[in-house]
């Protein structure tokens, strides 16, 4: 009973002996502002304001237990007691508003509902119960976190200033430690003021703080002296200055040298041996040895790269020379005293054996010592673990005194009561002493408390379970409310979607019957063409006639002077009909407007039908959109073939109108020679016959009237024309067809006019010579023939302009918008189809033919598909017939394709190449065994090499089984040629009138089907182009459960290139503040693309990757244009295929930081604006966003193809395909799609790797290859000496194996196309096959011994790094595979090549040749139709044959540099050339025709500025004959001697107003005639004889050489002609190949710049005298390259001594010899020197020193001393130099391409336009921008 009573005073002292205290400490700081790798960015400010915040809670009166409520309660306004909600962790509340006081377990805050800065709760959600010390790295022994958080389960920590890290786990830039190590701290990197003073932060080692990249001339561990050499205060003064001492050190404080023979000390330990000087000096030269040693050491253990590490590298050269020689200097005397050195030597030892002694007994006390220290270091923590125990029971005695008095207040007992309890309390101890242990009872108690600890913690988990689950009621409610909205608006889309299909069918109907009436109108129209074929045949044969007697018109055509002039009269008439034009036919065009917005309105229904499709929608939707398509593609491709139709049928009138001009211009000509016989006849016309007077007379009249009715029926047919009026588009192209079909008909009767008059020309002709006639009667015919040609000639520019009218009733610019719109949104919505990963349910009577969106010129060698299976196995059909086709890839024709099927219970993969099928059957998993889900089919074709992949996913487990089968085609063919026009793509099964193979020749397929892939391209069943039997509302698809296949498909997005996800208004998900982010991770092999880009009118944002390094440009509205942040440095490349996570922050709106995998690249400061954009585009942008205002900002307008994750903003996540604005992007990662099948090569690169086979033994490979050159070296291996390589040679294939050579017989493989090679070597044969064609030859070395073939060996593409008899490959080689021993033959991944050397693994620029193109053109008749087309007089670009100079231009150098931004050769006119910038710029021909004297006929086209300068010129060797055409006031000046007499024809309009002209002037035998755009005639006659007048070679265009002219001509017009030139003719033919050619080049497009461009022709400027690179000069130039490799500089004397300076790869390089040896430097910058960019080089040159700086990079070179050396004056080549003056050691011979301006010599400016000779293609003075 006392026990009992005891008890309650009891139970407190025993619950409180087992209570545990704590305390922490919050260490307070500043945040590090700037997030690196994932720690948060948190402003000092906001964090200042929460700790205040809390502090501001945590403090406050607290109220007595006196004088309120007991403790746990307060009082509250009304004065009740309430208990505290303080959480269990504090027992005190403040009166009145419950505020927590005193909280315990690390907790804070109103109800001690938060923990502590530096500590965080064990649970997510709730209050929590524990708050344990943040581990930050490590919790309590090393917490350097202000605070830290819970995020995606995991903490996340606010680091203090000096740290970084998740869990601040290593120190932030800028400092040093290790904050993993216990005790250690980050501490700040001192280098002294030493470092870089452009990074943020010093820069130095991130553990041990050793500074790097010293500068000033500075070493040392913290940079805190002077580095070797150097001498001064490096920590405060800061000035290190060079030594003074000829190369010897000196004192690093004072710069005093080092003393040579110190003095010898007078207390020397050595007095029986008499020192010299000479072993002073030996020990002296020791002692600096040592010296410079240690410092050595020093400086290579900071070393850093640049011109402070060169020059410290070159001084420990010069002092390990001068100590070598000084060495070698005393070798001799140290021998002498070797013997005494020996003795001092054993004395020595004999001291360090003492000191080791002594070492040893000083380490056996230290240890001692140190375990001394060790035993006090534990007894002291033990007295200290005493104490704190002591204060513990004390504290805890107090707080039972505490307690009892607490009990006797509350039970009010009085003190004898009280003293009772206590006597009572001291018994029960002492019984309690005498008892034993209550060992059973403890364990019981403990027992009871743990399970009861475990139901508390049971209830807290439920209340919070509880608390959650209440919280998320509303939530679950908001929810289901707005599924029940969706699900509405779900049913009204599904009606409309209903409504749509019964319109669509609807409109099917009426395009069906409407296509039943275009066929019929078809077939009438092809009737009319064959109408019209036949009259253009009977146009051909009357043309040839006037071909004929083309030779004879020059002798009559000086009587064409009337004509001309009256076509002069007729300009006033032409002009005001040309100003009538423009009032034409407004309701036509009114009509056509409202047409275009009919259009318009139908582009914007498809494409709010394109956008409601995505990859995860509904199918029906999509099937609604394919349906959209067909409609409008099927109007589209009407209206283009009626379109088309009736523009050839006008062509035809317009050659039909061309064939009248000939005529006129032909009877013109017969005219003028009946008008000169006539003449001739007149003498003998007075005893003609009357009769045939009249005859003749009668028929001219019928001429005229047949002309009239000629007229007046061509006047009826263009009145019609006019009258043409359109409703609708559809009825306005009817309306063309019946017009222009009466426009052929006036055409015939044209023709049929025309016909007679050549009759009654001939008849003329004959009746004339058979006849005489009288003078009247001929003057009668005489007069009516010229009226009749004259009302010929008022008819003809009549039809002209009538013909001018019809053109311009084609479709106007918004009518042609609107349709292009169309085809890109129908483009667009294929691309979403081809994503629409949904399969389809097939009956067994169901087909699809799905449009394989592929080149089938890319399936010849390599084929790849993958697809997802399911059967209904319970369908009773497919139990009847198990035997089932599944696809079909190939021609029509039943050769050549590709199939699945399932037979004999197996699946069945089956080819033909041409020859035998291949079938494949899958028998190790029957299909019967399949599981009832979806599984995964993959076929392969590599050349005859068949392969099938099975994978049966596991629904429980990430499990897979998967399945393999082989095959081969036996027979040659290894190609799979699908014809482009004639082959379908059939999945599930075919149309009723396709038939298969027998092979495939099956019932359909009973199941679902997905496509997944066609080779590397996303394919998908809804690209279709048309659907048998298929009803997806009837037949659902079949769910296919994710979880089968690869997890990252949820949270990956793929981009193809065509595509892009835009997210607008993303402010929505977080604001722009003081720290805006960007995060998005990205994997790609490709090499360029867009990553991200926001605009707002002219500013704008975008991250791109350019060359597979990131590229970043925006302008928020800045003063100085946009800014640029690239990395330059190459730190980060983005495209290996993998994963990068990219980060951009922009920093109090005046900094861009750029971070790539948690690592700082690079940062740029600007001005401070913030980002004014709402929208962004990911992974590209709509095609009228690239190519607005801002595309000249970008790198590049590719989108990007690849595989995007984790797009945040402001570390807020977006679903890319939730966006309302994403468009052609899809879930999933395909690992095929990042494979790299292809790569390009530039003619210097090369990919290798290596193998584990032997390729003379038995091998078998293939690949692709594409390339314009003729040469080059494609594979190549070797074992020692035996060599296998396959190369190009003249255009041919060639196998080399072993000296065995294999040549392909057809030499045409350089022609831009694709072509398929296979080698194979076996024992008894060598085996060449070039696209299906074999070539062979026996294997000489049947018994091949010593080769292993378990050997790895090394095989390159593309190229050698060995020398090799073949130069580099230049083009494109793709889907290469070989046998090998360590796996099977799959095609090669080249981004796992080990070495990969300047070669693009995405795409291939190489184009098909410009032959091919020019042979096409010729081909369609388009020259003709070009010249009609361009107004009388005013040819913008008139174009020749191609001269042979230029077809290296536009043949060897189509692609740009892979290393340069801009193209190799910039964008000009073609086949013309720019003439001018020296006073003698010319092209120089040598050929002159044997009958000049007789017919000198010319014609040019030029444009042109100036007011003076030569055109042509041609003279004999004294010049006394001379013609010459040259510009003077911007008058046109033909000008020619005739004997003593200069013949002078002169413009009266000036021609200099940079419009092309078309020139021809001519010298006949007795007049010259100067004609100008075939309206100006001018011409001067002259007495002469045309045997006397000889000129000679050469013929000057452009200019003269110097002296030419001067002459005859007057001095401004002799200079060059400055402008371009094209189209020169002389009598008839092009004058094509310039013997030599001085300062011309292309004739640029687009803008210019001052400088002086030299072209990928080739070409060079030598200098006047006045400059010379003699022994002592400087040179400094700027130059703009467009290739990285070329000769900038050379100068070359005549005894072998030459300076060259030249760019090889980007790196510059200045070569010389001296007549002693070659001696060179370099500089490779660490941005591209082809950048786009100007460039600053400066060469210094002062003896045998040379220095050179290419943009303040320095590097220099001491070469030999030539005391004999002679400053000599010697030519000074710039760009390039002749191939004879080159010597062999110049690696770099080709010549300089690109622009070059402010050249100087000894600081005197160079001008280029006074060299002594500009050589080749080059352009003074102007420079092309772009």
């Amino acid at each position: 009973m006392a026990l009992i009573s005891a008890w309650p005073l009891v139970s407190p002292v025993l619950f409180f002996l087992r209570c545990f205290s704590s305390s922490t400490a919050s260490s307070e700081g500043s945040v590090f502002q700037f997030d690196i790798e994932g720690s948060s960015a948190v402003s000092t400010q906001e964090a200042t304001v929460i700790r205040g915040q809390k502090q501001a809670v945590a403090t406050g009166s607290w109220v007595p237990f006196a004088e309120g409520c007991q403790e746990g309660f307060y009082r509250t306004s009304s004065g009740k007691c309430s208990p505290c909600n303080c959480n269990g962790n504090a027992n005190r509340c403040l009166d009145g508003s419950g505020i927590c006081v005193d909280c315990q377990r690390n907790t804070t805050g109103q109800h001690c509902e938060q923990c502590l800065d530096g500590f965080i709760g064990d649970v997510v959600r709730g209050v929590p119960t524990f708050c344990q010390p943040c581990p930050c790295p490590l919790p309590a022994l090393a917490n350097f976190a202000v605070s830290c958080y819970r995020k995606s389960g995991s903490v996340r920590c606010v680091c203090k200033e000096n740290y970084a890290g998740p869990n601040c786990e290593r120190c932030a830039p800028g400092y040093y430690g290790n904050p993993l190590l216990i005790g250690s701290t980050c501490k700040k990197c001192d280098c002294n003021g030493n470092s870089d003073p452009n990074l943020i932060f010093e820069d130095c080692d991130e553990v041990t703080g050793q500074c790097r990249n010293c500068l000033h001339h500075t070493s040392g561990f913290k940079c805190e002296r002077c580095a070797p050499g150097y001498y001064g205060d490096a920590r405060l003064a800061k000035n290190c200055t060079a030594c003074s001492c000829g190369g010897r050190m000196c004192d690093s404080q004072t710069g005093e040298c080092l003393a040579d023979s110190p003095e010898v000390s007078t207390d020397t330990d050595c007095p029986t041996i008499s020192c010299d000087k000479c072993i002073w000096d030996l020990t002296d030269d020791i002692r600096l040895s040592v010296l410079a040693i240690d410092e050595s050491k020093a400086t290579l253990l900071s070393i850093s790269t640049g011109v402070a590490a060169q020059r410290r590298l070159n001084d420990l050269n010069f002092t390990t020379t001068h100590l070598q020689e000084a060495m070698s200097k005393k070798k001799n005397h140290a021998v002498l005293w070797t013997i005494q050195v020996d003795d001092a030597a054993d004395e020595m030892n004999d001291l360090l054996r003492e000191a080791e002694t002594l070492d040893e007994q000083g380490n056996e006390a230290s240890s001692k010592g140190q375990l001394v220290q060790k035993e006090t270091t534990e007894i002291n923590n033990r007295a200290s673990q005493l104490v704190q125990q002591l204060n513990n029971i004390r504290d805890n005695i107090e707080e039972i005194s505490s307690k009892s008095k607490y009990y006797a207040i509350q039970q009010e007992l009085s003190p004898e009561e009280i003293a009772q309890k206590w006597s009572v309390a001291e018994e029960m101890l002492k019984e309690i002493k005498q008892r034993k242990p209550f060992t059973n009872q403890r364990q019981l108690a403990d027992e009871e408390e743990n399970a009861a600890e475990e139901l508390l913690q049971q209830i807290e988990a439920f209340h919070e379970k509880y608390n959650d689950t209440r919280s998320l009621v509303t939530d679950v409610l908001e929810q289901l409310s707005e599924q029940d909205v969706k699900l509405s608006d779900l049913e009204e889309a599904l009606d409309e979607a209903l409504d749509h299909v019964k319109q669509t069918e609807d409109i099917n109907r009426e395009n069906t019957a409407r296509l039943q009436r275009q066929e019929k109108q078809h077939e009438n129209i092809k009737e009319q063409i064959d109408e019209v074929n036949s009259i253009l045949l009977s146009a051909t044969t009357i043309l040839e006639g006037p071909q004929k007697v083309n030779s004879e018109l020059s002798e009559v055509i000086k009587n064409a002077s009337g004509f001309y002039a009256e076509i002069d009269g007729a300009k006033k008439e032409l002009q005001e009909k040309i100003a009538n034009l423009s009032l034409f036919d407004d309701d036509l065009v009114e009509k056509a407007m409202n047409h275009a917005h009919d259009l318009r309105r139908l582009a914007d229904e498809l494409d709010g039908n394109l956008y409601g499709v995505d990859s995860n929608g509904l199918v029906q939707r999509a099937i609604n959109a394919s349906n959209a398509y067909e409609n409008i593609a099927g109007y589209i491709e009407e209206a283009n073939k009626v379109a088309l139709l009736a523009l050839n049928t006008t062509n035809r009138v317009k050659d039909a109108a061309v064939g009248i001009d000939t005529q006129v211009v032909y009877h013109k000509g017969k005219s003028e020679e009946l008008l000169i016989r006539a003449m001739q006849l007149q003498r003998t016309a007075h005893d003609s016959s009357g009769y045939t007077i009249a005859d003749t007379s009668w028929q001219v009249n019928g001429t005229f009237a047949r002309m009239s009715a000629l007229r007046s029926q061509l006047m009826r047919a263009i009145a019609k024309m006019q009258s043409a009026e359109t409703a609708e588009a559809r009825e306005r192209l009817e309306q063309a067809q019946m017009k222009t079909a009466e426009a052929v008909g006036a055409t015939t009767t044209v023709t049929q006019a025309t016909t007679p008059m050549d009759e009654n020309v001939r008849l003329w002709s004959q009746n004339l010579q058979d006849f005489q006639h009288n003078s009247e009667a001929y003057d009668s015919a005489v007069h009516s023939a010229g009226d009749a040609v004259k009302k010929l000639t008022e008819v003809f520019p009549q039809l002209l302009d009538k013909l001018r009218r019809v053109e311009q009733k084609a479709p106007a610019n918004n009518i042609s918008s609107s349709i292009q719109r169309i085809r890109e949104l129908i483009a667009q919505t294929r691309s979403v189809a081809s994503k629409v990963q949904v399969s389809m349910m097939f009956e067994g009577q169901s087909a699809v033919e799905v449009n394989p969106k592929i080149n089938v010129e890319e399936l010849k060698s390599f084929t790849s598909m993958s697809l997802y299976i399911k059967l209904h196995k319970d369908n009773p059909q497919l139990a009847a017939s198990p035997d089932r086709f599944i696809l079909y890839l190939g021609n029509k024709n039943a050769k050549h394709y590709i199939g699945l099927a399932i037979k004999n219970d197996n699946l069945v993969y089956i080819y033909n190449l041409g020859g035998q099928d291949v079938e494949i059957p899958l028998d190790a998993k029957p299909v019967s065994t399949w599981p009832s889900y979806f599984s995964i089919i993959k076929i392969e074709r590599i050349g005859r090499h068949g392969k099938m992949f099975l994978t049966v996913p596991s629904l429980s487990s990430t499990a897979e089984e998967k399945f393999i089968k082989k095959g081969e085609v036996l027979g040659p063919g290894s190609l799979l040629n699908l014809e482009p026009a004639n082959s379908v793509f059939y999945v599930g099964g075919v149309p009723p009138d396709f038939k298969l193979p027998p092979s495939l020749n099956l019932p359909g397929f009973i199941g679902c089907l997905e496509l997944a892939t066609l080779n590397d391209d996303v394919i998908s069943l809804y690209n279709f182009k048309h659907v048998y039997n298929i009803d997806t509302t009837t037949s659902p698809p079949c769910a296919r459960d994710k979880l089968a296949f690869t997890q990252s498909r949820a949270v990956s997005y793929f981009f193809d290139g065509s595509g892009y996800a835009l997210a607008r208004n993303i402010e929505r998900r977080g604001k722009f503040s003081q720290v805006t982010r960007f995060d998005i991770e990205v994997r790609t092999p490709t090499d360029n693309g867009l990553i991200l880009l926001m605009i707002n009118g002219s500013m704008f944002f975008s991250l791109e990757m350019h060359n597979g390094f990131l590229y970043l440009r925006y302008d928020f509205g800045f003063s100085n244009g946009p800014v640029l942040l690239e990395d330059s440095m190459k730190k980060a490349q983005i495209n290996d295929a993998k994963f990068h996570e990219i980060s951009i922050i922009y920093h109090n709106s005046k900094k861009m930081i750029l971070v790539v995998d948690r690592r700082h690249i690079k940062s740029v400061d600007n001005e401070r604006t913030a980002m004014p954009f709402t929208d962004i585009y990911i992974g590209g942008a709509p095609a009228e966003i690239l190519h607005s205002s801002i595309s000249s900002h970008l790198a590049g307008s590719i989108g990007f193809k690849g595989c995007m994750k984790g797009f945040q903003f402001q570390k807020k996540d977006f679903n890319l395909l939730e966006e309302p604005g994403t468009l052609g992007i899809s879930y999933g990662c395909p690992e095929d799609s990042l494979m790299s099948r292809n790569a390009y090569f530039n003619g210097e690169s090369f990919i290798a790797s290596s193998q584990k086979a032997s390729l003379f033994t038995e091998f078998e490979g293939g690949f692709n290859f594409r390339t314009l050159q003729p040469s080059g070296l494609l594979f190549y291996y070797s074992e020692g000496s035996d060599v296998l390589s396959i190369s190009m040679e003249r255009g041919a294939v060639v196998l080399n194996a072993s000296g065995t050579k294999i040549q392909s017989p057809d030499r045409n493989y350089n022609d831009g196309k694709t072509h398929f090679i296979i080698t194979s070597v076996t024992p008894e044969r060598y085996e060449l096959t070039v696209d299906d064609k074999k070539q062979s030859k026996k294997n000489p070395a049947k018994d091949r011994a010593g080769k292993s073939p378990d050997s790895i060996k090394k095989f390159y593409f593309g190229g050698s790094p060995l020398r090799t008899q073949q130069a580099n490959f230049t083009g494109c080689i793709s889907n290469a595979y070989f046998t090998r021993l360590d796996q099977e033959v799959e095609v090669e991944d080249f981004q796992k090549y080990s070495e990969k050397v300047q070669a693009s693994l995405y795409g291939c620029p190489v184009e098909s040749p410009p032959v091919a193109l020019l042979h096409k053109k010729g081909k369609n008749s388009s020259k003709a139709k070009g010249n009609r087309n361009k107004k009388v007089g005013r040819h913008k670009d008139k174009i020749s044959q191609p001269s042979s100079s230029l077809k290296k231009l536009y043949q060897a150098n189509l692609q740009r540099d892979p290393q340069c931004h801009l193209p190799m050769n910039p964008k000009a006119t073609e086949h013309a050339y720019q003439f001018g910038g020296t006073a003698n710029s010319r092209q120089e021909f040598d050929h002159v025709p044997k009958d000049f004297s007789q017919r000198a006929h010319f014609s040019i086209s030029l444009k042109t500025h100036s007011s003076h300068g030569m055109i042509f010129y041609v003279s004999d060797q004294k010049e006394t004959n001379f013609m010459a055409l040259f510009v003077a006031h911007g008058r046109l000046i033909f000008m020619f001697n005739a004997g003593h007499q200069k013949i002078r024809i002169k413009s009266q309009e000036k021609y200099n107003d940079g419009l092309w002209h078309n020139v021809i002037f001519i010298r006949g035998k007795n007049i010259g005639r100067l004609i100008i755009d075939g309206l100006r005639v001018l011409e001067e006659p002259f007495d002469g004889n045309a045997n006397t007048w000889q000129v000679t070679e050469p013929l000057y265009i452009g200019g003269v050489a110097p002296g030419k002219a001067v002459k005859n001509i007057q001095i401004n017009s002799v200079y060059s002609f400055s402008g371009c030139l094209s189209n020169l003719q002389l009598n008839g033919r092009p004058l094509t190949s310039a013997s030599q050619t001085f300062s011309v080049t292309p004739c640029f497009e687009g803008p210019s710049e001052a400088g002086t461009y030299f072209s990928s022709e080739g070409g060079y400027v030598v200098l006047d005298e006045s400059f010379s690179l003699g022994l002592k000069f400087e040179v400094v130039f700027e130059i703009r390259p467009r290739s990285s490799s070329g000769i900038l500089l050379h100068g070359h004397s005549v005894n072998g001594e030459y300076l060259n300076m030249h760019m090889r790869n980007g790196q510059v390089t200045v070569k010389l010899n001296n007549g002693i040896r070659d001696f060179s430097t370099s500089v490779t910058l660490k941005q591209s020197l082809c950048d786009g960019r100007w460039h600053r080089i400066a060469v210094i040159r002062d003896a045998n020193v040379v220095q050179l700086d290419v943009d303040s990079e320095v590097n220099h070179v001491v070469g030999p001393l030539n005391p004999k050396a002679i400053d000599h004056r010697e030519p000074v080549f710039i760009g390039g130099v002749p191939e004879s003056l080159l010597t062999s050691s110049l690696t770099t011979r080709n010549s300089f391409i690109g622009c070059i301006r402010n050249f100087m010599i000894d600081e005197k400016p160079v001008s280029f336009s006074k060299a002594a000779l500009v050589s080749g293609a080059v352009s003074i003075n102007t420079c092309p921008a772009a």
